[in-house]
């Protein structure tokens, strides 16, 4: 099998064995990240790939907002830690070579939901009439797909929320104004090493949470 452009290294021919089961089975959240740098192709490709999900109306209100230059995600992390960057816990984190901001436009849905074959629906107002804020949905599956990429091609990828700095951060970066920022996607190489698992990390899933028919 020939090696995954982004992917240095690792025994491609075991990753692709694991099947799509194995892949879902096997992604983690990871925080320890080698400072290598990522094939630019083989991330374009993926970013591509994961634009591929469902988007309600096919309103295709998701962008990328990509840092991949030790300028640009130093820039990031200045943003969202600041003085707090010296004792971040997860130093590893920041040793990621690749960020990525998932950015959505309500404003695109609701534009979309007032065009004629979808105005009956009364979504085509502002977005306070979504009861479910589909843009969140399309981003979710949009990131999920990006993470199952990642973890295909034998990478590391974690994603975590802006929360408070999300304005600051798409300020900075000129994003137009109406977009929100689902979260930020870290994507590199692992590093050498065992990652300490926190206490997320070890909680069992959950079984039992099929109902059918009847809660």
């Amino acid at each position: 099998m020939a090696p995954v452009a982004g992917h240095r290294g690792a025994d491609m021919t075991e990753v692709s064995e694991r099947g799509f089961a194995g892949i879902v089975r096997d992604r983690r959240m990871r925080r320890i990240f080698s400072p290598a740098p990522v094939d630019g192709a083989w991330l374009d490709a993926t970013l591509d790939l994961a634009r591929q999900v469902p988007s309600a109306g096919n309103a295709q209100g998701l962008e990328w907002l990509v840092l991949d230059t030790a300028e640009s995600t130093e820039k990031y992390w200045s943003i969202t830690l600041g003085e707090r960057q010296a004792g971040f816990t997860h130093q590893g984190l920041l040793a990621a070579p690749v960020l990525v901001v998932a950015i959505v436009d309500p404003g695109a849905y609701v534009a979309r939901y007032a065009e004629s074959d979808k105005a009956q629906t009364g979504l085509g107002t502002t977005p306070d009439a979504w009861g479910v804020p589909y843009w969140w949905v399309d981003a979710g599956m949009a990131v999920q797909t990006l993470l199952l990429a990642v973890e295909d091609a034998g990478m590391s990828a974690c994603f975590f929320g802006l929360f408070d700095h999300e304005p600051a951060v798409l300020e900075a970066h000129g994003v137009p104004a109406g977009r929100r920022a689902a979260g930020t996607i870290a994507i590199g190489h692992r590093a050498e090493g065992a990652e300490p698992l926190g206490r997320s990390a070890t909680r069992q899933r959950r079984r039992g949470v099929v109902h059918r028919g009847h809660w």
